[in-house]
Formats: C-alpha cells, sequence, structure tokens
C-alpha cells in the first residue's frame, strides 16, 4: 500500500512539473502597469530601411533611437514619415531616410556613423540620448558620443540639426539638469539649430502618447515633425 500511494504521489508531481514547463513555454511575459514608463532600450531593433538608391533627390536622414524609428506606431507613421509629408507639400525635393534603431544610445550612434556618413545626407536630424537616461549612464560619457556624433557629420559637410530629449524628475535634479545641458551646450558649440524637447506638444497630451508613456502615437508623431520642420527648412533649398 505505501509503495502505491508513494507511486501515486509521484506521477502527480510528474504532471505538475509538466504543466508549469508548458505554462512557461506558452504564457506571455507579465507586462507593466500602463503608468510605468518602458526604456526605449527594450524596444526590438530592427535594421532600418536603407535608401532608395534610384531616387536622385538629396537626403535627409532622421537619425536616432525608437523615437526617430517610431516604436509602437502602425508603419509608415514615424516622425520621419510625416516630415516627408510635410515637404513634398511645400514644393521640397528632398528624400527623407528613417535611420532610427530602438534601443539604441549614444555610443550605439557613434558606432553607426560611418553608415550615416557613407550616404552623403544633405542634413541629418540627431535625436539621441533618452536611453542613456533611462540607463543612468555617465553624462560625460553621452556628453562625449554625441560631441564625435555631431563633430564627425559636420567634417563630412553636412548639415546638423539637433533634436533633445529630457528625463522623468524622480531620476534626480542634478542628474537631469546636466542631461538636458548637453543638448544646449553641444548645440552652441557646433552652432546647430537645437529643438530642446522633441516631444513639445506631444508628452503628456491625451492621444498622443503610448500607454508605456515613452512613445508617440501615430498622432504624436505628426506633432513632433511639425516640430522639426521649422529647424530644417532654413537649411534647405528648395
Amino acid at each position: 500500500m505505501w509503495r502505491t500511494a508513494f507511486l501515486a504521489i509521484l506521477a502527480a508531481l510528474t504532471v505538475s512539473l509538466a504543466g508549469c514547463r508548458a505554462d512557461n513555454t506558452t504564457k506571455p511575459a507579465e507586462q507593466p502597469p500602463a503608468s510605468t514608463p518602458i526604456p526605449a532600450a527594450e524596444a526590438p531593433a530592427p535594421l532600418p530601411p536603407q535608401p532608395n538608391t534610384n531616387d536622385k533627390r538629396p537626403l535627409i536622414v532622421c537619425f536616432g533611437d525608437s523615437l526617430t524609428a517610431g516604436y509602437g506606431a502602425e508603419f509608415g507613421k514615424s516622425y520621419p514619415d510625416y516630415l516627408q509629408a510635410d515637404l513634398d507639400a511645400k514644393g521640397y525635393h528632398y528624400r527623407v531616410v528613417n535611420q532610427g534603431i530602438s534601443g539604441n544610445t549614444t555610443k550605439d550612434g557613434v558606432e553607426r556613423l560611418d553608415t550615416i556618413v557613407a550616404m552623403k545626407p544633405a542634413l541629418v536630424v540627431v535625436e539621441f540620448g533618452g536611453n542613456d537616461g533611462l540607463r543612468g549612464l555617465p553624462i560625460k560619457d553621452s556628453r562625449e558620443n554625441l560631441d564625435k556624433i555631431i563633430a564627425t557629420l559636420k567634417a563630412s559637410g553636412t548639415k546638423v540639426v539637433l533634436a533633445g530629449i529630457t528625463l522623468p524628475p524622480d531620476y534626480g535634479p542634478d542628474y537631469v539638469k546636466q542631461f538636458n545641458e548637453t543638448y544646449v551646450l553641444l548645440a552652441k558649440k557646433y552652432n546647430v539649430p537645437l529643438l530642446p524637447f522633441l516631444l513639445k506638444g506631444v508628452f503628456g497630451v491625451d492621444g498622443m502618447m503610448q500607454h508605456d508613456n515613452t512613445h508617440a502615437t501615430a498622432e504624436g508623431n505628426k506633432v513632433v515633425a511639425n516640430n522639426v520642420l521649422p529647424l530644417i527648412l532654413p537649411l534647405l533649398k528648395k
């Protein structure tokens, strides 16, 4: 009888463990509450499409992380997509290329510089730093990386526009202040147009931000494009 009972218990444990293994392979990972910001660094990072070599229009490259890539928005509704539509409507003959990769830090941007320079763009909109800040990386390192990005692009002959971002106050006032100052200092050093906050008129506005409270919706990306447009128009030829 004892042997029979033992075998019954062993069989029950085997079934239970098998069920746990099955649950682990099929149950989706729990998501944080909608109010919890999700760092862009955790977004998937597909390679951006390459420009159409048959299109001879001068290139405008939007170079950045998930905010540029349009993470979470429908295909064709990133801010570079809307920027292209705005330029077309105004009669500017340029091709906007989205070179945003979700999760990229300023260090990743430095590592991708050769690819961007090889495109020989007329203008580059640089948007990096958010993932550095969300990870709490040293300001000094982020600043040096952004400095190298801007310096390299300008040395190649392209025009540069710098787009900044900021951080939630819980990262501490000193860190946030230095983080924000990075964009101001570099814009002044290299005399490039600056958009201090890419998500101006988007962050905190109903319908403009996704549930992660980090990335813009399609409607938000329209506003982002309108934020960028006035900075680049004076640098373009009609």
